[in-house]
């Protein structure tokens, strides 16, 4: 026990006896008086970031994060080094420069999702504002209330824009798009694919990781009979009358 307890007291004391000198040695140039209390002697360890500009590179390391039930407290330790006149520094931040430069052109795995794969239909909740439902709506031939009860789970945005996410086929959010028509993986497709919500529009399959790699990537993108709502029994003669 003695033992453990004082050689990790020794290890200690020959950071400090380190510092010390390191820091008489600095006095002893600069003239400039200098206290070890005031020097930070804990260790890199874990590093959590580096930036560098054109002259400073800062490392961000040791971060600690403390839970509490209602907040976290995060502490962390940063390095900042003025490097552009450390000959050591400027060789060492130009090769990963070079080796920015010889990898600027590499590319992500998926830059093209292969057709009909969908699998980002399943698992994601795409986000739908008004303008969402109200396009849905107008492409369904439905009203705005009958699209929003209809397809979408119901869950207002702080700022009003965003009024929930498209239903899936069952209540497990690990389901299939209530909108997703095909027969299974490589024949999927959209069935309001002109009016779907901007989630969806905006995705993108670059460097996206949900994608079924069993399917072909040549091939084009068959799609079938676009998605038609189901009216209730007598509902689409009286729409029709409604309209006259």
């Amino acid at each position: 026990m003695c033992g453990k307890v004082c050689g990790m007291q020794q290890t200690i004391d020959l950071i400090t006896h380190a510092a010390i000198r390191e820091l008489r040695a600095f006095t002893r140039r600069t003239g400039q008086p200098t206290h070890v209390d005031l020097m930070d002697l804990e260790p890199l360890r874990q590093i959590n970031e580096i930036e560098i500009t054109e002259e400073h590179i800062t490392v961000t390391y040791n971060q600690n994060i403390e839970h509490h039930y209602n907040a976290n407290t995060i502490t962390q330790k940063e390095w900042s080094y003025k490097y552009n006149d450390d000959a050591e520094f400027v060789q060492a931040i130009a090769r990963v420069i070079e080796l920015a430069r010889k990898h600027v052109r590499d590319l992500p795995d998926n830059v093209a999702c292969p057709p009909g794969c969908a699998e980002c239909c399943s698992g994601y909740e795409p986000f739908v504002s008004r303008e969402d439902v109200q396009r849905i709506a107008e492409h369904l031939g439905l009203t705005y209330r009958e699209t929003l009860d209809r397809y979408v789970v119901q869950r207002t945005s702080a700022d009003g824009y965003v009024v929930g996410y498209l239903r899936k086929v069952t209540d497990d959010v690990a389901d299939q798009c209530v909108f997703l028509k095909g027969r299974g993986s490589g024949s999927y497709y959209c069935g309001i694919y002109p009016a779907r919500p901007h989630d969806c529009a905006a995705f993108t399959p670059i460097g996206c990781e949900d994608v079924d790699t069993n399917l072909s990537r040549s091939g084009s993108y068959k799609v079938g009979p676009p998605f038609r709502p189901r009216h209730p029994k007598g509902a689409l003669s009286q729409r029709r009358r409604g309209r006259r």
